[in-house]
């Protein structure tokens, strides 16, 4: 089973582009924090970034309603692919393909938008023509 959830905040405005066949794609980052004690049991907060992706219906709601700052709930799948970077070097990337989200700022904070729908929105998390976008 693959599937990974997460709880963070957007780490930037949520970028929409379409594929060669018009689907919708958002892509976004995803800071989701943890708290862990040292060795001399000081807390101290760790923050792991997470490359997130929605497809179709969700891609379009979530680049219209969600922004930097914001606190979500993402449910997904993990997936890696490989490419070549501007020098020529083969990298891969671990990306999240979201099929579930859920707006978790509430209305009125700093980056909640006053129309903002809240609550769950599920989505298509399949691929589809993903190799036809150039990210």
């Amino acid at each position: 089973m693959n599937k990974i959830m997460l709880i963070g905040n957007l780490g930037r405005d949520p970028e929409m582009s379409y594929t060669t066949s018009g689907k919708a794609v958002t892509r976004f980052s995803l800071a989701v924090n943890r708290n862990t004690k040292t060795s001399t049991g000081e807390r101290q907060e760790e923050t792991e970034w997470f490359s997130i992706i929605f497809f179709d219906r969700l891609a379009e709601v979530s680049n219209q309603y969600l922004k930097k700052g914001q606190k979500v709930f993402i449910e997904g799948r993990l997936t890696t692919r490989k490419y070549t970077d501007k020098t020529g070097v083969e990298r891969t990337a671990v990306e999240v393909i979201a099929n579930d989200m859920e707006m978790l700022t509430p209305k009125g904070q700093p980056g909640a938008g006053a129309s903002s729908p809240g609550g769950y929105l599920g989505g298509d998390d399949s691929l589809g023509d993903l190799d036809d976008h150039p990210f």
